[in-house]
């Protein structure tokens, strides 16, 4: 009973962490968001030198679509997961496992915070 609760408990404790981090990404530069990234997901300095030119090439795209109030939620989430899907090889080459699951996680909430806003 106990474990159960601390396995609840840390779950809990991780999904505030990746809110609080996919509010931080909001709006921010590629480099800030890097460093939002590497401390959320422990990166290497070779994982940061490899991730931030990715991060670069989408930030201008992201933000057209993000800015485009004539875009209805759905399709901009589409737009917004079309980009993402395609990072994610280039990204899933850079990051262990663990980092790329959190990774998605950080992502979809970046997506919902974007499409609800």
């Amino acid at each position: 009973m106990k474990q159960r609760m601390f396995v609840v408990a840390t779950v809990a404790l991780c999904a505030s962490a990746f809110l609080l981090y996919a509010n931080q990404l909001q709006a921010q530069t590629p480099a800030a968001k890097l460093q939002t990234l590497s401390q959320a997901l422990n990166l290497s300095p070779s994982q940061k030198t490899q991730l931030l030119p990715i991060l670069e090439a989408e930030a201008p795209k992201l933000k057209a679509i993000k800015d485009n109030p004539t875009l209805p939620p759905g399709e901009k989430a589409a737009q917004l997961q079309s980009i993402h899907q395609e990072s994610d090889p280039k990204v899933q080459s850079i990051l262990s496992a663990q980092q790329y699951k959190e990774w998605t996680t950080i992502r979809n909430q970046e997506l919902e915070q974007a499409i609800h806003k």
